[in-house]
């Protein structure tokens, strides 16, 4: 079933928005809950993670299931959506995300408009922007071509698994970026240091592009079978 273009951008503006909230969300109820920092981003992780899940699953057979124009920018390289429609998809993943971020602090009954005041900057934040990213789209053009159905739990597991294994605490996406310099919380970061994470983030996205479209690329039939561990 093929759904309108308006139908898209709700599900990207709402995927986006729901995805923010969570992390903004979590991360202001993990700082309340403890003191203890590693505590708090465990607080942090596994919502993230168990979001993504969810929202993949039930809005991923309306608009794809994008909510990161690092992702749509790569689609739209690929020529699997036209430039028009990604750019309509990108503002609605930005909009989504600062909404995403409004509501977080309704719930939580702190002050709606914050700038954040976290520094996330230097060398090690932006490597780590530009692995997180890479990593992410590696494992969705990866489970497209070979776990289609487990694309979920792919993105859900890798994200969880990236906010302990990044110095950044991944955030890989542009617009989750905007909207948490947004929020001077446990999850924020100072707007003067998001130009370099999206910067990063991009650069990782076309790293992972690049690969994927030369190693998933379909294998002739005389090529001799790998097989998958733990498949046959």
């Amino acid at each position: 079933m093929v759904f309108d273009l308006n139908r898209r951008l709700a599900a990207e503006t709402l995927g986006t928005a729901v995805l923010v909230a969570t992390v903004i969300g979590s991360g202001i109820m993990a700082d309340r809950l403890s003191d203890d920092v590693a505590v708090s981003l465990l607080g942090n992780t596994i919502p993230t993670g168990a979001i993504l899940v969810v929202l993949i699953s039930i809005l991923g057979p309306i608009s794809g299931a994008h909510f990161n124009p690092a992702v749509t920018m790569v689609f739209a390289a690929r020529r699997e959506i036209e430039i028009p429609e990604a750019t309509l998809y990108i503002l609605a993943q930005v909009l989504g995300g600062i909404a995403g971020t409004l509501i977080a602090h309704s719930m939580f009954e702190v002050e709606i408009l914050q700038i954040s005041e976290t520094v996330r900057t230097g060398a090690g934040q932006w490597i780590a922007e530009t692995v997180a990213t890479f990593g992410l789209v590696f494992t969705i053009l990866a489970g497209l071509r070979c776990r289609r159905e487990g694309i979920p739990w792919l993105v859900g597991l890798y994200i969880t698994a990236a906010y302990w294994f990044t110095a950044s605490t991944s955030f890989a996406n542009p617009a989750v970026a905007i909207a948490r310099a947004l929020s001077n919380t446990f999850s924020g970061i100072r707007p003067l240091d998001v130009p370099a994470f999206i910067v990063a983030e991009i650069l990782g996205a076309l790293v992972a592009a690049a690969l994927a479209g030369w190693m998933l690329v379909q294998r002739s039939a005389s090529a001799s079978p790998v097989t998958v561990t733990g498949t046959e």
